[in-house]
């Protein structure tokens, strides 16, 4: 009886614990080779430099990974405010350039959204003077291809990947004037 009670425990853990990993996103890792996490963000890459994006890495994603995204934003900013917006990045690609050119899709098939300054890519960190800004890289690793077009704003995109990222990583740099 102890034997049948001990099985139907271990089984019910067992089962508990697959679910719950399921359920848990595992982790990517995105790192930048201009700027470290909670470091200053270079002058090259924000408004008051050359504007062009950093170059970003990250580790493969899930074994169930389609595509990843990766959204960049002001957190410190008054609403929501998107610096660049790039979804449908084929699995086989982690990694994006330094310089990446702002069209809304590229020859592999990677979009790019629309930004808060109202362009298509990216759009280096602004803030007015004051207190300096932080800004969010994130990347996500999506169960999916999004069936969106390019030139999508970050709230679609956002909306447009829920229920479908299996894994994420930020990387935070700050800029202020």
């Amino acid at each position: 009886m102890i034997a049948l009670f001990l099985i139907i425990v271990i089984a019910v853990t067992g089962i508990f614990a697959v679910a719950q990993a399921e359920q848990t996103p595992k982790h990517l890792s995105v790192s930048s080779g201009a700027f470290a996490n909670g470091s200053n963000i270079p002058v090259k890459y924000t408004c008051d430099g050359q504007d062009v994006s950093p170059a970003l890495l990250w580790n493969p994603g899930p074994a169930d990974t389609q595509s990843y995204a990766l959204v960049v934003d002001d957190p410190d900013a008054q609403g929501a405010f998107a610096h660049w917006v790039v979804y449908n990045i084929p699995v086989n690609v982690t990694r994006l350039n330094e310089h990446m050119t702002s069209i809304g899709q590229l020859d592999d098939g990677t979009m790019q959204g629309k930004n808060s300054f109202g362009g298509i890519g990216y759009g280096g960190p602004c803030p007015p003077a004051g207190k300096p800004h932080h800004y969010r890289f994130r990347v996500y690793a999506l169960n999916s291809v999004l069936s969106i077009g390019p030139g999508a704003s970050m709230g679609r995109v956002v909306d447009a990947m829920s229920g479908h990222i299996t894994a994420e990583s930020e990387l935070v740099g700050v800029y202020g004037r």
